[in-house]
């Protein structure tokens, strides 16, 4: 616990990676900590003239965030926040810190979690991974909200909760790596689902029950990996799955509704202001789920809509017809 802590006693600089617009929410916050942020940016040259960077177009940067292409050598803490196919191009970048990964889905070629990236990539690092239904633009204008930090070692956690934690952003520790992986995983991917759902003008129910029915196939799903039911009923499961279904800020539902309206796959992603990763993160599951022998239909269903195995009409038909079982 002292070693972790000792970073940030030394410094009081946090070091946030990415500046869509989750990395630029998540700096506006650490800056209310009163700590220093350096906000690391593929372009600062990007910066729109209110002091707002384009991903987060009304929330100016105050001048305490420092926003710059050159990565300190120095800091408290890194913030991770990139789309997590692009984790292997930033992590050799980062300096030795305690590192929170805020990315959520799994790496495509090697169907890993975003910690077991890093464990590969920085074995060297001591890592967490925040999730938790957060909206970036609500979490710029300091409106109140919750989340789950999760890492292996329970003060690592505890240390992580405490650096961001705020009277409106209120933080819990959790030692369930995977269950809160998994959580932020699959929501994205059901969230398509119910989008498209809604697309189609297939209702209100229907949306539901893919909610409550995709809960149930990512639990059946952690229950193999090693992450736990309760974990999934909480912020990083349930909580971020009933967000990113029902808020029209979501950029995986935006992507199912487009699907539900008629649109193919490329057109729907072409449309969306940002990264939808439940496009990615479909397919990475469901070989995660044949591999350990899971059935998960509406993940298969995602999949095989996106990768066009399947109609709009044939995705609908596969779902309402399977057999009838008990819950």
């Amino acid at each position: 616990m002292y070693a972790f802590w000792h970073a940030f006693a030394m410094t009081k600089r946090i070091l946030v990676i990415g500046a869509g617009a989750w990395g630029c929410a998540l700096a506006l916050h650490a800056a209310r900590t009163q700590v220093q942020v350096h906000l690391w940016a593929r372009n600062p040259a990007g910066r729109l003239p209110s002091g707002a960077m384009p991903r987060l177009p009304d929330f100016p940067l105050p001048d305490s965030i420092t926003v710059s292409d050159k990565i300190p050598s120095t800091v408290s803490a890194t913030l991770v926040v990139v789309p997590v196919q692009h984790l292997p191009s930033v992590l050799p970048l980062m300096p030795a810190a305690p590192t929170l990964l805020c990315c959520k889905g799994v790496e495509r070629n090697t169907l890993a979690f975003p910690l077991e990236v890093l464990a590969r990539m920085r074995p060297d690092l001591s890592g967490g991974i925040l999730s938790g239904p957060n909206f970036a633009h609500e979490i710029a204008a300091g409106l109140p909200a919750a989340a789950v930090i999760a890492a292996q070692a329970e003060q690592n956690a505890q240390a992580l909760t405490h650096l961001l934690a705020t009277p409106l952003f209120r933080l819990y520790a959790s030692t369930d790596c995977m269950g809160v992986q998994l959580g932020g995983a699959a929501k994205n991917v059901i969230a398509i689902a119910a989008g498209t759902a809604i697309g189609a003008g297939l209702g209100e129910n229907a949306r539901a029950a893919l909610i409550t029915r995709g809960l149930a196939e990512t639990a059946r799903l952690a229950a193999v990996l090693g992450g736990s039911a309760t974990t999934l009923a909480g912020l990083s499961g349930m909580g971020d799955l009933v967000l990113t279904c029902t808020g029209t800020s979501s950029r995986n539902y935006q992507m199912g509704l487009a699907l539900g309206r008629g649109a193919q796959t490329d057109a729907a992603l072409a449309g969306l202001p940002g990264v939808a990763e439940g496009a990615t993160t479909a397919g990475a599951l469901l070989a995660l789920a044949q591999k350990h022998g899971v059935s998960v239909p509406i993940i298969e269903t995602v999949s095989d809509l996106l990768t066009q195995k399947l109609s709009l009409a044939q995705a609908q038909d596969r779902l309402l017809s399977r057999p009838l079982k008990q819950e």
